[in-house]
């Protein structure tokens, strides 16, 4: 853990997921000097773990909303940087799929909300045209609805890649610090487990938290998180030939539904579920509920019933008690709230974190952004690139499972934003995710990680893939 700063920032970010990542480059790289708060021992210990990680177009964003320009924004850069910064893109696009006549008739809706979107390539499929660009799916297929759009990504390098970019520009991390109260009196002076923070403004991106640190900052949060708990099943990469794009279903007004979705990691994931619940740090996987999922995954597509399963885990959503972001400024505070962003933070985050710029402008504060930003490659754990393990002097194949190196378990460690657990070692380098789910290869893991983690190898969160 850092020990906390005693200077003062300009910006503390709070909440370490991947929009406060996105936040933290955003006003890194505009010249502020930004400090990131995090309550868990490492970042993305919160919503941002747990994702189905598509890039989204925003097709089916309630039109002329903020989230549907922020989605779109995001996106954008998210296209712009990926090829120099070493971020996933796997472009798969997507089928919005009807099973039933009155399925069909939604098809329409959609896609024109779609093309009011400024969505383009937008086609309407026969079950025929469908399974002929996706053969393995069911025959009972009445219609679809192609987005060509649609594609995957890694979901943990990306807002690693947005942070280690922000350290590089000066940026600091502190994590195991959850914040306790605030008060501002033309400075903010932040109290958390880790110490007092002070900073000019602040961010509030804390996700599942996000009321709760608005109400301990004296914010009068204006809206209420309800966490709503999706549970998914990861099947062996032996399901991946049968899924080339991803499966959408017909969205309800309250989920957008069960999703059948190849990974940049050569797997397939089935869910998630939809579960409002009460706790706010807990995901449980239910037998019952993942076995509704397989059951429907293979009713989708038929082949993945004679799969296995790699993995299953749960995440819970920052939903709250409306559907679209909640998102405020408090110029007289200094103060800025980016709440509510459930399913679509992955792809919006860059956006959001443009967003958050803009409002801070309205502070009345210019920063002076520096001459050249750092160069920051993220390594390649995609199964669409070379590899670690295909290039010489790598040491050792650690995790076979998912064959990952020595060389990248020791780059890890010795990287601007090492692992703080095992579930952040994991989600660096794969180890452990695969069949085994690290029956060989933890001992070794534990062996090399030594007391470089906070928390023993031995007492690990689970929700990861």
């Amino acid at each position: 853990m850092a020990e906390t700063p005693s200077t003062e920032f300009d910006v503390a970010v709070i909440g370490a997921g991947v929009v406060g990542c996105a936040v933290a480059r955003r006003f890194a790289l505009a010249g502020a000097k930004v400090v990131v708060i995090e309550k868990g021992p490492d970042i993305l210990s919160g919503a941002s773990k747990a994702n189905s990680a598509i890039l989204h177009t925003g097709f089916d964003a309630p039109e002329g909303s903020l989230e549907l320009e922020l989605v779109k924004a995001g996106r954008e850069e998210y296209l712009s940087i990926h090829g120099q910064m070493g971020l996933s893109l796997v472009e798969t696009g997507a089928l919005v799929c009807a099973w039933n006549p009155d399925e069909a008739e939604k098809l329409q809706a959609i896609a024109d909300q779609g093309r009011r979107n400024g969505i383009a390539g937008l086609e309407f499929l026969t079950a025929v045209q469908a399974r002929e660009a996706m053969p393995g799916l069911s025959d009972r297929l009445f219609a679809a609805l192609d987005v060509p759009g649609e594609h995957i990504i890694d979901p943990w390098s990306a807002p690693l890649g947005y942070l280690t970019q922000a350290v590089a520009l000066g940026a600091q991390l502190v994590r195991n610090a959850e914040v306790l109260s605030g008060a501002f009196d033309g400075t903010w002076r932040i109290e958390t487990t880790a110490g007092v923070i002070l900073a000019a403004s602040v961010v509030n991106a804390a996700g599942l938290f996000g009321d709760i640190v608005d109400a301990r900052l004296g914010l009068s949060p204006d809206f209420a998180i309800k966490p709503r708990k999706g549970q998914f099943v990861v099947l062996d990469k032996a399901a991946r030939r049968h899924v080339p794009r991803i499966v959408l279903p017909v969205p309800t007004e309250i989920t957008k539904g069960i999703v059948v979705c190849p990974t940049a990691f050569g797997n397939v994931l089935v869910g998630p579920t939809a579960e409002e619940q009460e706790d706010r740090e807990r995901a449980t996987v239910e037998t019952a509920t993942l076995e509704v999922l397989l059951e429907r995954g293979a009713e989708i597509v038929p082949a993945l019933a004679s799969v296995s399963v790699t993995a299953v885990y749960a995440g819970l959503r920052p939903a709250s008690e409306k559907k679209h972001y909640r998102i405020s400024a408090r110029p007289d505070r200094r103060a800025i709230t980016l709440g509510g962003i459930r399913s679509t933070g992955l792809s919006a985050a860059l956006g959001l974190a443009q967003h958050a710029l803009k409002l801070h402008e309205g502070f009345g504060t210019h920063f002076v952004s520096p001459p050249l930003a750092p160069g920051v490659t993220m390594p390649n754990l995609t199964e669409t690139c070379e590899r670690d393990w295909q290039r010489a002097d790598h040491g050792e194949i650690v995790c076979h499972c998912e064959l990952v190196t020595r060389r990248e378990i020791e780059a890890t460690f010795l990287s601007p934003v090492p692992p703080g657990d095992f579930g952040g070692l994991r989600r660096r380098t794969r180890a452990g995710m695969g069949r085994c789910q690290g029956f060989y290869c933890n001992a070794r893991l534990a062996a090399m990680a030594g007391d470089r983690l906070a928390i023993p190898l031995a007492v690990h969160e689970g929700g990861d893939r």
